[in-house]
């Protein structure tokens, strides 16, 4: 059988084209968009790297949790030197200046981050715990190790008890555990070395003190000669921790040094505390408390005369802190907003940002914000007003942030019973609610966190390298003295707050009880913060030759005066009425820009925030507009991170 062989003829795309063209775009087309696709993606890719290799460059994302707070903040000091410490002209060669330098940074740094911890718990976004946690000691100089903040050393003293006990045949072993963590190595010297300073300060007595002594060459005579583990039972030692808890507990609840009754308490603290040292843990201790020429019974003379001394009673609380937290002080603080906070300063200062000048060689800047007839503060009846679904602003907020509602509770020492009991504490609750709405005094206080940050920087520019004293508090900068009153007057010629309250000449007349609220409120806000000023128009019916009335417009500013009463400063004559021109009525701020100062404005909106640790920075932010990498032409707007709310 035959089969023949059939002829086939391909199918033409475009039959009529020579060479086919139709066919070679049709078939390459797809191909081609491929490959384009293709370079997107490998574009993306590509781009992701660069960015990411730039950003480790830039130091983007160094800091972004606490835990990587806790393993980084030994390295925080250090760039806060590098970027927010000024430089100073005449320097010794580098080698030499390093350890003094290293510690001047942490010293600064400490004070810094004191008042941005502060500044936390005055806005209620920590309690006083975490607070205490977080804060880093103004005695550092009392121990041979720095004081790091008790949240980096919590629990380290009940682990470092539980490795004595543990340990059974030699100090090498105990020795070796307790390095293998830094924290563990600072917390047990410090936990030593501030014991001893407490018990040195209560006695009166030089018997006392001998007894002290003695217990103390012991020990360290045996740390030298590496006998520890034999000579003393250190599987007592969570005993002697529990009643030096209980000693603390008593001296910081005592208030008179003359009670009587304390004195007995205590005395009676520190001699069990002393027998369970001589008799429980020392194996041979049993003759140190024996004195024949002993007239009076051991520590029956107390000295208590540190109990009012607020760095003393610092220090008890942060002993008190390091003996009995147990558990790992990693989530705090609890609350999100001071978490992101926290990271978010320690991570920007290893970002790359011009050095901060001196304050007194700073750009001067203003701030300036608009305001028409928004809220100032909520008022009680704000707050207790239930809108349609049954729910107040004060209900609103105390379920939208019920840890900072029971941080505030904390701060004014206050237990409601119920609803009503609220309204005796309104003075102090309405403030609250206010910083956590849309008003003025949330914007004002924010804005004035950058005068409060230059008086703290420029103390620091004026205290002298070597009479640099870590005895001082965060709270000094509030005292007098000739640096304090000089620091406020650089902090008032470089930084000038102006808030155009367009109407609030006529708020101060009009009947209307809203009207002369906010009046009343705006006044408070320039008591409050003597540096405030307040521009507004005012509109005066004046008499012409024509014997008709004129329409005059002038811009006012005034300042706050006493404790009720506000003072006009300036007063200049407009050619018209300043609202025909502009953005509009609220947003209408030009008549006030005459009295705004300095070589740099910021207008701020009536709903921004801002922080104090922000507020430590803007030194360097304005060193932008002077910076060489821009060449010739220097920057003229500068566009800054904004908190909205």
């Amino acid at each position: 059988m035959f089969l023949g062989r059939g002829k086939y003829i391909w199918h033409e795309f475009f039959p009529y084209l020579q060479h086919n063209l139709g066919v070679v775009f049709t078939i390459w087309a797809p191909i081609v968009m491929v490959c384009l696709m293709d370079t997107q993606i490998w574009y993306a890719i590509f781009s992701t790297i660069c960015g990411g290799v730039n950003g480790a460059f830039s130091r983007l994302g160094e800091i972004r949790t606490l835990g990587m707070l806790r393993s980084r903040f030994e390295a925080i000091p250090t760039a806060f030197g590098k970027h927010l410490v000024p430089g100073h002209g005449s320097q010794p060669k580098r080698r030499e200046r390093e350890k003094e330098d290293k510690n001047l940074h942490i010293d600064k740094f400490s004070d810094i981050w004191n008042a941005f911890i502060i500044s936390l718990r005055d806005e209620d976004l920590i309690n006083n715990r975490e607070r205490d946690l977080l804060i880093v000691p103004s005695s550092a100089g009392d121990t041979s190790v720095f004081q790091w903040p008790p949240f980096l050393l919590a629990s380290k003293i009940p682990m470092a008890l539980d490795m004595a006990k543990s340990v059974k045949k030699r100090d090498e072993e105990l020795r070796k555990r307790i390095n293998q963590d830094p924290y563990t190595f600072y917390a047990v010297i410090e936990c030593y070395e501030t014991l001893l300073n407490i018990l040195y300060s209560l006695m009166a007595e030089t018997s006392d003190k001998k007894v002290v002594d003695r217990i103390r060459e012991s020990l360290e005579d045996s740390i030298e000669r590496q006998s520890l583990v034999r000579e003393f039972r250190l599987d007592e030692l969570p005993q002697l921790s529990a009643k030096f808890d209980k000693l603390l507990t008593l001296l910081l609840k005592t208030e008179e040094e003359h009670d009587t009754t304390i004195k007995t308490q205590i005395a009676n603290l520190l001699q069990d505390t002393m027998e369970i040292i001589t008799q429980d843990i020392m194996k041979n201790g049993q003759g140190i408390l024996k004195d024949e020429n002993r007239d009076n019974q051991l520590f029956a003379n107390l000295n208590l005369d540190s109990i009012k001394d607020e760095a003393w009673r610092e220090k008890c609380v942060r002993l008190q802190l390091l003996l009995t937290t147990k558990e790992s002080a990693i989530y705090v603080p609890t609350n999100l907003e001071a978490r992101r906070r926290i990271t978010f300063f320690a991570n920007s200062l290893f970002m790359k940002m011009p050095r901060a000048p001196q304050v007194r060689s700073m750009m001067s800047f203003s701030v300036l914000t608009p305001y028409f007839k928004e809220e100032v503060l909520f008022s009680t009846e704000d707050l207790h007003k239930k809108n349609e679904d049954g729910i107040s602003i004060l209900f609103y907020l105390r379920k939208i942030y019920p840890d900072e509602w029971k941080n505030c509770l904390e701060r004014i020492k206050f237990v409601p019973k119920d609803e009503e009991s609220l309204k005796s504490r309104m003075d102090e609750i309405s403030p609250w609610a206010s910083y956590r709405g849309q008003t003025l005094t949330r914007t004002v206080r924010g804005m004035m966190y950058y005068r409060r940050a230059l008086e703290i920087q420029c103390i620091q520019d004026k205290i002298d390298i070597a009479k640099l004293d870590r005895q001082r508090t965060t709270t000094s900068y509030q005292e007098g003295g000739n640096i304090v009153d000089m620091a406020l007057a650089i902090a008032d010629i470089k930084f000038t707050y102006v808030v155009s309250c367009q109407v609030y000449g006529m708020q101060k007349v009009s009947k209307n009880l809203k009207d002369k609220a906010c009046y009343l409120n705006i006044l408070n806000l320039m008591i409050m913060y003597p540096s405030l000023r307040i521009a507004y128009i005012d509109e005066v019916e004046a008499p012409t030759k024509n014997g008709t009335t004129e329409k005059t417009y002038y811009s006012v500013l005034v300042k706050g005066v006493g404790e009720k009463y506000d003072e006009e400063i300036y007063r200049i004559k407009l050619p018209g009425k300043p609202t025909d021109i502009g953005e509009g009525k609220p947003e209408n701020q030009n008549h006030a820009i005459i009295f705004t100062r300095g070589e740099a404005l910021q207008a701020i909106d009536m709903n921004q925030d801002n922080y104090l640790e922000e507020a430590f920075k803007m030194r360097n932010v304005l060193e932008e507009f002077g910076s060489d990498k821009y060449g010739k032409s220097k920057p003229t707007i500068l566009g800054l991170r904004e908190h909205i709310f």
